[in-house]
C-alpha cells in the first residue's frame, strides 16, 4: 500500500468518524512490556467530561510511566513496520503448513474483511490467529512445544507472544458468545514481535510437530 507507514498509525478512527479513541498503551505504545496504562484521545468537546472525571477521581498516570510510553512512541513507526511485515509473512507461511486448518489475518486476500482493511488501514498489524487440526488438546500441545515465543495473553510486545484465547483472553465468555466471535477450542493467537523470521518459523515448526 502506497501510504504504508507514513505515520505510526495503522488506522485513524477519528478521521473515520469516532468521537473518542481508547488505546491500551500497555501494548504497542510501550512495546516492551514495561508499564501498564491507557490513553483516551478525542476532540476538546468530547473530552471535557473525561477531564472532569480525572480531576475529581484522581486517576492519572505516574510521570515515570508517561515517560516510558513517550519513549516507546519514538520507535513505534519502525516497530509497526517490521511487525506488520513479519506477521504477513508468517500468515502466508502458515497457510502452506500441514496441520494448519485456517489462518486469520486481514492482510490475506481471502480474509472476509481484507478489502475493508485496505481502505481503512496503513498496514495490517502484527496480530494473527490460526486454527490447528484437532481439538483443544492439540492447540495446547502446539503452544507447549514452542520455545522462542512467550506464552502470555499480552500482545504488542517486541517479543512474539502466543496464547490460547478460548481459555485465557476469552475464557469468561459463554459458549454462544465464543461461537459468535469465532473463538474455537483449536484457535491460537500469535502477536508477532521483532525476532528473526527463521527463528519464529523454526519455533512454530516445533508446535506443528507436536500435533
Amino acid at each position: 500500500m502506497d501510504n504504508c507507514f507514513l505515520t505510526p498509525a495503522l488506522q485513524r478512527p477519528i478521521s473515520l468518524g469516532a468521537d473518542i479513541v481508547m488505546h491500551s498503551a500497555t501494548k504497542y505504545l510501550d512495546g516492551q512490556g514495561r508499564c501498564v496504562g491507557g490513553v483516551l484521545v478525542g476532540r476538546d468537546k468530547e473530552m471535557e467530561e473525561v477531564f472532569g472525571f480525572i480531576r475529581t477521581g484522581g486517576s492519572c498516570m505516574s510521570p515515570f510511566n508517561a515517560w516510558v510510553f513517550l519513549k516507546g512512541l519514538e520507535t513505534l513507526p519502525i516497530r509497526m513496520r517490521a511487525q506488520s511485515e513479519s506477521a504477513l509473512t508468517l500468515a502466508k507461511w502458515l497457510q502452506q503448513q500441514a496441520g494448519i486448518k485456517k489462518v486469520y489475518y486481514s492482510g490475506l486476500e481471502d480474509h472476509p474483511q481484507h478489502a475493508l482493511a485496505c481502505r481503512q488501514q496503513a498496514a495490517f498489524g502484527g496480530v494473527l490467529a490460526f486454527e490447528v487440526e484437532g481439538d483443544r488438546d492439540a492447540a495446547w500441545r502446539f503452544i507447549d512445544a514452542t520455545e522462542v515465543v512467550s506464552i502470555t495473553g499480552n500482545l504488542g510486545d517486541v517479543k512474539t507472544t502466543i496464547t490460547h484465547p478460548d481459555t485465557t483472553t476469552h475464557g469468561r465468555m459463554t459458549a454462544d458468545e465464543k461461537a459468535k466471535a469465532g473463538i474455537k477450542p483449536n484457535l491460537i493467537r500469535l502477536s508477532v514481535g521483532l525476532e528473526s523470521l527463521s527463528d519464529l518459523k523454526a519455533d512454530l515448526q516445533r508446535g506443528l510437530a507436536a500435533l
